[in-house]
């Protein structure tokens, strides 16, 4: 190989990196070991015979060269798979010249035991290591365990016919062109299994495919397939995970008498000469063929895609709700997948309520949108309906990935069984007992996160006792309708308890969250996020969503802002109430929160923490509940919350009442009334009371404001 090539070549492929959108990200790189490596990847894209060669010099900084298929070595692409260190599997050299590199170290190997692209991904049927083919399903190959037996077979037979037969022992390192015994001496070999995993797979026409159909006459569908969808995930975006798993030590399947009786025998063998242990290595060849297949495929990065079409096959009926696809989606991420042996993409290492909820990173519909426009289901109203036929193995490999991705992301978690038996399990559970169990584990998450955090910031001067903090759920009398009830800034769900009360002693379940950063102490108020507190509403909502058939969302103060918020961005929300909801502030002194906050923002930047004005005082209303000390970062939370309902009331379509305390101190009427003329629906309401006060749900007077917003959830149920 020419060194000089090779770097250039990197060279290109680093800046081509660059260009295109792909995010790589390496995972347990520690786990190469230092010796003569054969790296075995699983083989979905041209793109793992370009690019893994660079990411893994840069990791152990020798040459790495790979095996490539023949049909590649033409023109210039040829010219340019020869300078990154690719050898053509057709080269009658081939395993010499990969077995001397393996005894000298100077290079390491890339070897892909699929032999071809697995472009199906289906490499499991019945229990055993398989590859589909245009001809049928095959057997990977063993080709990386035999060089790296073979390798060690002659490493350990030069060392031995060192002493007992030299002149057998220079030939042999005439033969491989070896100078020295000493180059040989002082390594093992290694197979490293490495799996590579791409997030999403989304093939559509991109410029690639375009440039090539136009200057290209005749272009395969074979090509232009590769084209599209590899061209597709670099230029859209995608998620490449590489994982390096344990390495095989190969030397441990040589000890056996008949292979070691081989290597120590005084006579001479030729490089491909017939011996007596040659059955023996084979089998151990296999060996390590099933060890290093079972390693790769358990380090699959499972993604949202995986468990959609794997539990969309799955189901037992052609038809699902997409909302029963979701939560049972949600079972698995958020109940199981924590519990399995199993890596996650990122995007699996956060909270799942989305899906249960306004799907906010558009992980379902993207989905779904996928399965519609390959066929793999059809919509008869709120109705998915599946074809079976979608999922069998009959396809056209060459166009398996453009025609039917869906099958393909199922494939791909296959061979992890563990998650197979939960994917099933989950998908033939019925559905009112999936949404009993998500209810469950999420009060149990929030109680628990209540808890930690109760713990972490808890003040002797300042937190309440822990039935001020703690979420609530009321049984009702039906699941025909439930109640999502927040609390306000600074407080917490024992603000909302009476009218909490008064709703469920008229039959409703009502369920009262905690806000992230109340319930505790200022401190931890101070590092939250409006984010934070949607996160707990969202949760909430997904409670009362899974225990009830209809949900109707309210709250008070902030916690109106944020029911607003809810009902515009979730669909089949019943109706919304919200009481004194904080537009505009009285306290002229909030007018300066913003500049103060940024203040204090640039005070942590350089390190002046001294110069921060944290907290102003607070003079609440209902000092067993509310803090004494008001973060600054919390009100400029508010208005940014505010700011983002106020410019989308417009989309507010179900049933609204707004209402508001006409000398309320601490939140303007004329705000309050601004957002209820904003209010898209006309099904709405506005009722002022007068009051001289902001929590107008606790102390006098109160229950008129519980009568009103019971009498507003009747009109609706009568609707």
């Amino acid at each position: 190989m020419n060194p000089y090539a090779y770097r250039t070549t990197g060279l290109a492929i680093k800046t081509l990196s660059r260009i295109l959108k792909a995010r790589i990200h390496v995972h347990d790189r520690e786990r190469i070991p230092d010796g003569s490596l054969i790296f075995v990847i699983n083989h979905f894209t041209r793109l793992e015979t370009l690019l893994m060669p660079y990411h893994i010099f840069k990791i152990i900084g020798r040459p790495v060269w790979s095996l490539a298929s023949d049909i590649l070595f033409k023109g210039a692409l040829g010219g340019f798979l020869e300078n990154v260190g690719a050898v053509s599997t057709k080269n009658p050299d081939r395993d010499r010249l990969i077995i001397k590199s393996l005894l000298t170290g100077e290079a390491a190997w890339i070897i892909f035991p699929e032999g071809r692209m697995a472009k199906s991904r289906k490499i499991v049927d019945r229990g055993r290591f398989v590859v589909a083919s245009p001809e049928g399903m095959g057997r990977p190959h063993s080709g990386a365990a035999s060089l790296a037996l073979r390798t060690e077979f002659y490493r350990r037979r030069l060392i031995q016919l060192e002493a007992d037969m030299p002149n057998e022992a220079f030939r042999l390192l005439d033969l491989f062109k070896i100078e020295s015994l000493e180059q040989v001496k002082e390594r093992e070999t290694y197979i490293v299994p490495v799996n590579i995993t791409y997030f999403p797979l989304r093939a559509r026409e991109n410029l690639l495919s375009e440039m090539a159909s136009r200057f290209i006459e005749d272009l395969p569908d074979q090509i232009l397939e590769e084209i599209i969808t590899e061209g597709s995930m670099l230029l859209s975006g995608v998620d490449i995970d590489i994982r390096f798993g344990d390495p095989i030590h190969v030397f441990d399947y040589l000890d056996t008498p008949v292979i070691l009786e081989d290597i120590c025998r005084q006579v001479q063998i030729d490089f491909d000469d017939e011996i007596p242990s040659l059955a023996r290595m084979r089998k151990a060849a296999r060996e390590i063929l099933n060890r290093y297949m079972a390693s790769i495929y358990s380090m699959t990065t499972v993604n949202l895609d995986h468990l959609f079409s794997s539990m969309l096959k799955a189901l037992p009926k052609r038809s699902t709700t997409e909302m029963n696809l979701r939560r049972k989606v949600f079972d698995i991420a958020s109940r199981v997948l924590p519990t399995t042996n199993v890596h996650v993409h990122t995007s699996l290492e956060k909270g799942q309520v989305h899906l249960l909820t306004d799907d906010s990173q558009g992980c379902a519909r993207d989905f779904i949108e996928v399965a519609e426009e390959k066929s793999v289901v059809y919509r008869i109203g709120d109705i998915l309906v599946k074809d079976i036929s979608k999922f069998s193995s009959l396809f056209d490999i060459h166009r398996v990935r453009l025609d039917n991705p869906v099958t393909v992301m199922a494939n791909e978690i296959e061979p992890l069984t563990e998650l197979q038996r939960n994917i099933h399990r989950t998908a033939w559970t019925p559905e009112f007992w999936i949404r009993r169990r998500i209810a469950r584990f999420l009060i149990k998450q929030a109680i628990d996160e209540f808890h930690d955090d109760y713990q972490q910031y808890l003040s002797e001067r300042e937190s309440k006792e822990k039935r001020i903090g703690m979420p609530q759920l009321m049984r009702g009398k039906s699941r025909k309708y439930g109640i999502l009830l927040i609390h306000g800034y600074m407080a917490a769900p024992a603000e909302v308890h009476a009218l909490a009360l008064f709703l469920n002693k008229q039959g409703y379940w009502v369920y009262t969250p905690r806000l992230k950063g109340h319930g505790t102490s200022a401190d931890d108020l101070e590092t939250r996020t409006y984010g934070d507190w949607i996160d707990s509403v969202d949760r909430g909502y997904a409670i009362i969503g899974n225990l009830c058939r209809n949900v109707i969302v309210g709250g008070f103060s902030t916690g109106a802002g944020l029911a607003l918020d809810l009902a515009i961005r979730v669909q089949n929300l019943k109706a919304v109430f919200a009481v004194s909801p904080p537009l505009r502030f009285q306290d002229f002194g909030a007018k300066f929160v913003p500049a103060m906050d940024t203040w204090n923002r640039l005070m942590s930047k350089v390190r002046l923490n001294g110069a921060r004005k944290v907290f102003v005082l607070n003079r609440p209303e209902n000092p067993h509940i509310n803090y004494p000390r008001n973060p600054v970062s919390g009100v400029r939370e508010i208005d940014r919350l505010m700011e983002s309902v106020e410019a989308r009331l417009q989309e507010l379509n179900v049933p609204t009442l707004v209402v508001q305390a006409s000398m309320d101190p601490v939140v303007s009427p004329k705000g309050s009334r601004r957002i209820f003329d904003l209010i898209g629906t006309s099904n709405k309401r506005y009722v002022l009371f007068n009051f001289e006060r902001h929590g107008i749900l606790l102390g006098e007077g109160a229950t008129e404001v519980y009568q009103t917003i019971g009498q507003f959830i009747t009109h609706v149920r009568q609707d």
